[in-house]
């Protein structure tokens, strides 16, 4: 299984001179199997990279999972060039949303809009289908077993446990992990800590004994005061969970679109300096890094 990054930033697109190095693009990684199956992760900006790296003239066969439709997560999937090419297939994995009641399908018919996107949905030309998938239920693709993992996210929000070849990966999508709501004092805390832990451990699981763990990693212990609730987690957050599961490498991503080249090779320092002799690999993503399992 060879995992590539073709976007690892959050929010919103960073080019400039200050992201050369880790990249601007948003979220986006791909998972080629040894039997060739193509899964990515996401459809941020990074996918039209990606597009660009298959062979032309080579039909495409792309599963593409989404695990929350926030734009920085599929605002790249209209310019997915292999859609717009007739013989390709495309299936779309996400879940349903609790508020509209449909399902991943929502995605892309509301950015194809005629007020939002020259092309309409009826002009694509690739075969597009659609995948609804629910929590903690397996679904085969391919080669992969991929299982999907509610996380906390202010909008419906999977992680993907994706296994293959003998190998297995856990993405977190954007991810911030829960947190008691109330003071230590007040006589809800204990009992809402006990389903704060509950949630932690069903976490945990999931990821238990992956090779790779890449997770949403945006702010520093100092810098997530002020950002609780936007559901993002913390670099300490993320190396916490990586120790409790058991993880082989720790991918850190979803860089903060504020965040210089500078400023996360600073971060990276730091960690290396404090957590160095943990055991676990650590790695800030950056777009083109591979890893192969």
């Amino acid at each position: 299984m060879r995992i590539t990054f073709w976007g690892v930033r959050g929010s919103i697109p960073t080019p400039g001179p200050a992201t050369l190095q880790y990249g601007g693009n948003t979220t986006c990684i791909e998972i080629r199997t040894a039997d060739g199956d193509l899964l990515i992760l996401d459809a941020g900006t990074g996918i039209h990279a990606l597009a660009q790296s298959l062979k032309a003239g080579d039909p495409a066969d792309a599963h593409i999972l989404i695990t929350h439709t926030h734009w920085d997560h599929i605002h790249g999937l209209p310019f997915f060039s292999p859609i717009l090419i007739p013989g390709n297939r495309l299936t779309i994995y996400g879940g349903q949303d609790p508020v509209t009641g449909e399902g991943i399908e929502r995605a892309l018919s509301v950015q194809l809009q005629y007020s939002y996107f020259p092309i309409r949905e009826a002009e694509l030309k690739a075969n597009v289908q659609y995948v609804t998938l629910k929590p903690d239920a397996t679904a085969q693709i391919g080669s992969a077993s991929v299982t999907p993992v509610l996380l906390n996210h202010p909008v419906l929000n999977f992680g993907y446990r994706i296994e293959a070849d003998g190998k297995a990966l856990f993405f977190t999508g954007d991810y911030e992990p829960p947190f008691n709501i109330y003071a230590p004092e007040d006589k809800e805390f204990q009992p809402y800590q006990e389903i704060v832990d509950g949630q932690l451990l069903r976490v945990t699981e999931a990821m238990a004994d992956v090779d790779v763990l890449i997770v949403d990693a945006s702010y520093t212990e100092e810098e997530y005061p002020a950002k609780m609730g936007w559901g993002h987690g913390t670099y300490q957050a993320a190396i916490e969970q990586a120790a409790a599961a058991h993880t082989g490498q720790l991918i850190f991503t979803h860089h903060e679109p504020g965040r210089s080249d500078a400023q996360l090779d600073a971060i990276f320092a730091e960690i290396s300096t404090r957590h160095g002799g943990s055991g676990i690999r650590y790695h800030m993503a950056r777009e083109g890094m591979q890893i192969d399992l």
